[in-house]
């Protein structure tokens, strides 16, 4: 079970729920009660990019990585696989009972942007953006595909492309201008999530964003060695919760905020357990 839970990454999945939410919150909670199971979807789907991201590094990490999953032996590259197409499946059943062909037109292509990320775009230039697409559709996933809640999917797509280019040099260390204009980004995501509306509970929760998030890629700017660089990168990682958390604060979901908000502390403490990247 240990070795399915790292393969999955699975406390990183505290990451995921704030999706749907900001996006129902944004376009006025077009499913109601039911965006608590469009959350169980996207962490479905999340769970199995993770586990589809190993079994297409299987080979690489043999050599960079020789203690995940699959090369350790711990997980046969048979069941990674059949783990992911069975959460895809569920992801996409759970959409479909919960939101309909208005979600499936939503979770479709997100797990499809999931599978072609990491079979053929991980490598590529286009890598990043596609991280980032899929980020984007988690958010218009809880908003049913809602033109109002594309602010909101657009800035946690900013987030995550530059994350997700920091990612990159998570094993050979990067030289300073990457980790400076990952921390440039931040500087513009933190602006355009702070907007107007939300009060101080708003302006707090993207402020977490920005010190978290932001001091862990300037110490990256300080010395761009892989560690730092993988420290950086998870905390872009968890900062995602608080973003998210603020984005929803601003359309005056002021309880949704708090609850998303809470998983940040949980998220950052299982990271020493098992790492989100």
């Amino acid at each position: 079970m240990k070795a399915f839970v790292e393969l999955v990454r699975a406390p990183a999945a505290l990451t995921v729920p704030g999706d749907a939410v900001a996006g129902a919150a944004a376009s006025g909670w077009p499913f109601g009660r039911r965006t608590l199971a469009l959350t169980g979807a996207s962490v479905c789907i999340y769970w199995a990019g993770m586990a589809l991201n190993d079994y297409a590094d299987r080979g690489l990490d043999a050599v960079e990585r020789p203690e995940r999953p699959i090369p350790s032996g711990r997980v046969t590259p048979r069941a990674a696989l059949g783990v992911a197409t069975g959460l895809t499946a569920g992801g996409l059943g759970i959409a479909a009972v919960a939101g309909g062909r208005r979600a499936l037109r939503v979770a479709v292509p997100l797990a499809a942007t999931v599978w072609a990320y990491d079979f053929v775009l991980k490598n590529t230039v286009l890598g990043p953006v596609a991280m980032a697409a899929a980020r984007s559709l988690d958010v218009l996933l809880g908003a049913g595909g809602s033109r109002a809640a594309l602010p909101a999917a657009l800035t946690v797509g900013a987030h995550t492309l530059a994350v997700t280019a920091l990612s990159r040099s998570e094993v050979d260390g990067a030289k300073p201008a990457l980790p400076a204009t990952t921390l440039a980004a931040t500087a513009g995501v933190s602006f355009a999530g702070a907007g107007a509306g939300g009060g101080a509970l708003a302006s707090g929760l993207v402020g977490t964003y920005a010190l978290t998030t932001g001091r862990a890629q300037y110490d990256a700017v300080r010395d761009p060695a892989a560690p730092k660089i993988r420290r950086a990168v998870g905390a872009g990682i968890h900062g995602m919760i608080p973003l998210q958390a603020g984005l929803i604060a601003r359309t005056g979901a002021w309880r949704s905020a708090l609850a998303v908000a809470v998983a940040f502390p949980i998220a950052r403490a299982l990271s020493r357990k098992v790492s989100p990247t």
